[in-house]
């Protein structure tokens, strides 16, 4: 009834991504939220994944050709800071998978410096009734600090244009990963939005 994490944050973005949609993974790691993405938006939309290890990219590419779905992502080697050099439409949904990358560098972590100017950009590029993920894991101290920061950012956002829900377990040990759901508001069918 209660799903994990990445399975809930992965319920939301199907809800938000539609076939034909534009959508983003700014932490694409080994490709999975990649992938489930491609397959939300079909062949006749675009997905922009970003990542700056060579290793992830790989991984990433090759699990986007045996599923069939390469060709309507174009993967960027460069830090998701620089989302909106890259991306210029409105998109449907945004993901970002904090932290290492799984059988990595766990030294190598997302930057909570990037992630914030990302996430900044990320908001304006958003369409209304568009969605961001962010899953934090504050488990490990880069990590910790990176939530911390994340989700002041996220709970100083005005209500008014954004919906934030806080998705997580709160009786689980060894601080737990979670979820920050951000919905912007469709402002032009929600006047009370104003």
């Amino acid at each position: 009834m209660l799903d994990n994490i990445l399975p809930f944050a992965h319920r939301l973005l199907a809800q938000a991504t539609p076939e034909g949609g534009i959508a983003v993974d700014a932490t694409a790691g080994n490709g999975h939220d990649t992938l489930f993405l491609a397959q939300c938006v079909g062949s006749g939309g675009r997905v922009y994944a970003f990542d700056i290890q060579t290793q992830a990219l790989a991984a990433t590419q090759t699990r986007l050709q045996e599923d069939g779905a390469a060709r309507q992502v174009r993967l960027i080697a460069e830090s998701h800071a620089d989302l909106a050099q890259y991306v210029n439409e409105p998109v449907h949904s945004i993901v970002f998978n904090c932290g290492y990358l799984p059988g990595g560098n766990k030294a190598l972590t997302t930057e909570t410096g990037s992630t914030l100017s990302a996430l900044a950009q990320a908001v304006h590029i958003l369409r209304p009734g568009g969605l961001l993920a962010v899953v934090l894991y504050p488990g490990h101290a880069a990590g910790e600090l990176e939530a911390q920061a994340v989700s002041e950012w996220a709970a100083a956002l005005p209500q008014q244009q954004f919906a934030v829900l806080h998705y997580g377990f709160i009786n689980r040990r060894n601080r737990p990963p979670y979820l920050l759901a951000i919905e912007k508001h469709n402002t032009s069918t929600n006047p009370k939005a104003t």
